[in-house]
């Protein structure tokens, strides 16, 4: 649990400043601004973090301060609320805990000489990037705007799509030092109750220093995953209709300061492969897109392992099946080929996500003719190995789950090496520890892949 500092404001101007001036670096730090101004004949401070207030609003706010005179002030920060702060967003703050955090996160915090409370002006504004379409995550018909590193950017797009008064964003925050903030999302007429009080459960008693890598973090810490299970247990969407649409699934979206998408739960593997494109058509052109997804998916897992069990029985290749035998003289081991390979394509992967934009395209083109062409020709692999590696390479674009991508792929490596070590029991020991990955591959709402209840 995050420990705080319950302690009062007091109406002693002096000790309310010291305290503020003692926990906040003011004569260190030079963002934090302290700004001493008199109001109504009474000495007050201004505390705020410069960069992220609007100019012009506080130049407002501080000019209407500046008329009042002693007979307009009134006897409590609420009063002069009421009265003199032409402001929409305004809060009263009666402990230091809440003074110093919202100062911290962006807003201006007002003392004021004989009041016990603190006036929290939130007139802050955050540096964000412009709304567009995320690049990973694209749709042929459907919106073009996706999710910032912005929390209420993030919000105020789901709420434009959901005008319903059952959607509520519950704010809360995690992390000792970092003081994240975690939206969650639901409507409180479709939302799975259980669920809902497991989330807010686990977030509030998170006992985390901060969250470095704010949505990982937060999902690593929310649920423990065993090491030897590779498959993801949350849905990460950067698409806000995406979002929305869970929400109205009765679905729950977490949404968290920083970090440009969502995490949706509950989830299945249904779930997971699913994609905006395939509800921007018409019902039976969905219906094949996701049907084509999932025939892909399992071909990735299970294409390449058959063709070695194969190959490693040629007596069982059907006839009409023999012109994929393998014809060139194998200099290498097929399995060997096949784990190069996998190698090879998560190297040109990683090399063409640091290579400039500029350089990109011809770059993986000379490296996919040096691959291709030359290392078939130098002996080290054969053709029918590089096409079928092409294949998986490519086919695991398919589904746009990055997460679920990689799982797929460790599975298919065990397949590989079951397969070559131990022939067809291998290939049947896979094809079960796949299966029992897949069952016992528990998530936040206690049910697995296949949407069964695990205990």
């Amino acid at each position: 649990m995050v420990e705080k500092d319950t302690r009062k404001i007091s109406a002693l101007f002096e000790e309310n400043i010291a305290y503020m001036n003692e926990t906040l670096p003011v004569k260190e730090s030079f963002d934090i601004i302290r700004r001493e101004i008199e109001i109504g004949g009474k000495a007050s401070v201004f505390y705020y973090i410069d960069g992220f207030i609007k100019d012009e609003a506080m130049l407002k706010i501080m000019d209407s301060f500046l008329s009042v005179t002693e007979e307009d002030m009134p006897e409590d920060a609420e009063g002069f609320v009421r009265k003199h702060v032409p402001y929409v967003e305004v809060d009263v703050l009666e402990d230091f805990d809440q003074a110093v955090r919202n100062v911290l996160s962006g807003a201006a915090c007002l003392f004021i000489d004989g009041y016990s409370e603190c006036i929290c002006i939130d007139c802050r504004t955050y540096p964000a990037r412009s709304v567009e379409e995320p690049d990973k995550d694209k749709s042929l018909r459907g919106s073009r705007d996706g999710f910032v590193e912005t929390i209420v950017f993030n919000t105020a797009l789901m709420r434009r799509r959901i005008r319903d008064p059952h959607l509520v964003m519950e704010m809360m925050e995690a992390g000792q030092a970092s003081r994240t903030d975690i939206a969650i999302c639901y409507m409180t007429d479709r939302v799975d109750r259980g669920l809902l009080d497991n989330l807010r459960n686990r977030i509030q008693s998170l006992q985390i220093g901060d969250l470095r890598m704010t949505q990982q973090s937060l999902a690593e810490a929310l649920f423990k995953r065993k090491w030897f299970n590779p498959f993801p247990k949350f849905k990460y969407t950067e698409r806000p209709d995406t979002a929305a649409a869970c929400l109205l699934e009765g679905k729950v979206v977490v949404l968290v300061d920083n970090s440009p998408s969502a995490l949706i739960l509950p989830t299945s593997v249904l779930d997971m492969i699913e994609e905006a494109n395939d509800y921007y058509f018409p019902t039976i052109t969905g219906v094949y897109l996701k049907a084509t997804r999932i025939l892909i998916t399992v071909a990735t897992v299970f294409f390449t392992p058959l063709y070695l069990l194969f190959m490693q029985n040629l007596e069982w290749l059907p006839e009409v099946f023999e012109f994929v035998a393998v014809r060139d003289e194998v200099n290498i081991p097929l399995i060997f080929q096949f784990l190069i390979l996998e190698l090879s394509i998560d190297g040109l992967r990683l090399a063409a996500m640091n290579t400039p934009t500029m350089l990109s395209t011809p770059l993986s083109v000379i490296a996919g003719i040096v691959m291709g062409e030359f290392s078939v020709q130098s002996g080290w692999f054969n053709s029918e190995v590089m096409l079928y590696m092409a294949f998986v390479a490519v086919a695991n674009y398919t589904q746009p789950n990055f997460e679920l991508g990689y799982a797929l792929k460790f599975m298919r490596l065990l397949l590989l090496i079951l397969t070559a070590c131990f022939n067809l029991y291998g290939f049947i020991i896979g094809c079960i520890l796949v299966l029992c990955f897949l069952v016992f591959n528990k998530t936040l709402s206690g049910r697995n892949y296949l949407n069964v209840k695990l205990n």
